[in-house]
């Protein structure tokens, strides 16, 4: 055992995060954290690390093991190089330098520090430390972190490779339990692979919270928090699937059969009720009171029973039965309402033709790119970072809306129909928006295409993106979780019902049961759709041609 955990109660104000959640991490166990968004996932690896101690509970770490997690914010560290703030995280790393820098100076023939020098020299080379800087810069590299800027200051970077900067320090640390929250956003598909390898052949435990399906595939036990608790599930996401199925069922029948006692006891207790009013004999009226007031003990005590959060994934539902299939519909999780609305297309007319395109800006990003996009059509654009996907489908938004292509259009023709709506999703929200309050950057988002918003409108939107109507309005974006922010990009992508969908990266930050909607949704959309995405389980369900962009 790393480190194990026994919260009896963590909340935040009046809500609750965790009720009796326990959970332990052995040695060298790769494990995948997964939960609906706002479930207290990152907040359980800040109790881990030591960040948050505010729950009432224990957590013991094994004697002499060495914990590290990945930083979200930087604050107070932006004016450090990126290297020097890597190895400052190292452990041991610090101390030992500091003996090794100044004990020459002084030492002398002092005997003691004669042995402290030689035990730092020898702990040093233990550690891999005399060569730590080039093989931070050769990761780093591999992540599309140039060495300019591994030995450039940290505020120089972007915060994408801001993640990827915390990856190595992890990766580099060696320590006996690794904590990393969503490592795959921002990667692309050698960057995943490299950091899938790493993930597989680790000595240490590694505990990452992600909701990619393809290192979920990897991993050796689910751990998912749910309802309040931690519940396990050894195995990789296939595993997970089938044994939450046949686990979730079971709860659906559980809480169907208290739903229909409850029922019963209701019934119950009127007609014991009304017996008893219509008794003349004592011992009858005695004899129905007890009756009823046993019928209410147990009802008060079945009502108090909250529903579980029941979600199965859409394969595993297919399969089962009539009954049980309409009873986890009446009783399923709520989920985000992804409203891709459009008339079902009755041509093939042509959106969008891309003809031996070169783009880029002090030179071609790439040459030769061709495709045709009709209606119904879905595109993947492939490539590394930085190969010009982006780049590309800017051009290719500034086209449909007719205004000028930011980038140089070195070779070839973007022809676009007129009067097209075109949706968008982001990784990254337009800053004008993150100053506003949630209900004011909808607004602004339906008014920027001429689309009329009431109040109302807003306040149902909110319900169906999983906000609270009556409260969560009045938050500024600033304040949203990365889940919660990928929300507000879904309602403003399909503001206006586009005649096409542009997306980049688009299950970044959404939660198991978001991703399966927004895929449903996608497979029911008539129009067209262009998207980039690393993550293969995406595109294969998405499906379409796949455009190389190198």
């Amino acid at each position: 055992m790393v480190i194990s955990l026994d919260i009896a109660e963590k909340s935040f104000g009046d809500k609750i995060l965790y009720q009796d959640l326990q959970l332990e991490i052995q040695d060298g166990e790769k494990i995948g954290l997964v939960g609906r968004n706002g479930t207290g996932k990152t907040t359980l690896l800040h109790i881990m690390t030591g960040e948050d101690k505010d729950y009432d509970g224990n957590v013991r770490l094994k004697r002499g093991a060495i914990l590290i997690g990945s930083r979200q914010e930087h604050h107070g560290f932006e004016h450090m190089h990126v290297l020097e703030y890597i190895l400052g995280d190292l452990p041991e790393y610090a101390q030992l330098k500091h003996i090794l820098d100044t004990y020459p100076a002084s030492m002398g023939e002092n005997t003691r520090k004669l042995q402290t020098y030689s035990d730092t020299l020898e702990r040093f080379s233990q550690l891999g430390y005399f060569e730590v800087e080039a093989e931070i810069i050769e990761a780093l590299n591999a992540y599309q972190v140039s060495e300019e800027k591994s030995m450039g200051m940290l505020k120089n970077l972007s915060g994408g490779q801001k993640r990827m900067v915390e990856l190595v320090k992890v990766q580099r640390a060696r320590a006996h339990l690794a904590l990393i929250d969503e490592p795959t956003n921002h990667m692309d598909f050698v960057a995943k692979k490299a950091f899938l390898k790493w993930f597989k052949s680790a000595r240490e435990a590694v505990l990452v919270i992600t909701h990619d399906r393809d290192v979920l595939q990897a991993v050796d036990r689910i751990i998912e928090v749910r309802d309040e608790r931690a519940f396990s599930y050894p195995g990789n996401y296939d595993d997970y699937l089938r044994v939450n199925a046949v686990k979730i069922t079971s709860e659906v029948n559980q809480y169907s059969m208290v739903q229909r006692r409850i029922s019963n006891l209701k019934e119950n207790v009127i007609r014991f009720r009304r017996l008893k009013e219509k008794s003349r004999d004592p011992g009858t009226i005695q004899r129905f009171k007890s009756l009823e007031q046993k019928a209410s003990a147990e009802l008060v005590k079945l009502e108090k029973t909250e529903m579980p959060t029941f979600w199965i994934d859409r394969d595993s539902v297919e399969e089962l039965n009539d009954k049980m299939g309409a009873a986890y519909q009446k009783h399923k999780a709520k989920n985000i309402k992804v409203d891709a609305k459009s008339i079902e297309a009755e041509t093939n007319r042509l959106l969008v033709e891309v003809q031996k395109v070169s783009l880029g800006y002090d030179t071609p990003l790439f040459e030769n790119i061709n495709f045709a996009l009709r209606e119904g059509d879905r595109i993947r654009l492939h490539g590394r970072n930085g190969a010009g996907k982006s780049t590309l489908v800017k051009a290719i938004i500034a086209r449909v809306n007719d205004i000028p292509i930011e980038s140089t259009l070195y070779a070839g023709t973007i022809l676009s129909e007129r009067e097209l709506n075109i949706g968008v999703y982001e990784q990254e929200i337009d800053p004008k928006y993150l100053k506003m309050t949630l209900a004011t950057a909808i607004e602004t988002a339906y008014m920027a295409k001429d689309v009329p918003i009431s109040d109302q409108k807003v306040k149902q939107l909110l319900g169906d993106y999983l906000f609270n109507p009556a409260t969560d309005g009045d938050v500024p974006l600033t304040r949203l979780s990365g889940g919660q922010k990928a929300r507000f990009q879904l309602m403003n992508m399909l503001a206006g019902d586009p005649h096409i969908l542009v997306l980049d990266e688009p299950t970044n930050h959404l939660d198991l049961p978001s991703i399966e909607e927004l895929e449903n949704a996608l497979d029911s959309y008539h129009g067209a759709v262009i998207y980039i995405s690393h993550d293969s389980y995406f595109a294969r369900n998405v499906g379409g041609t796949t455009i190389d962009i190198a």
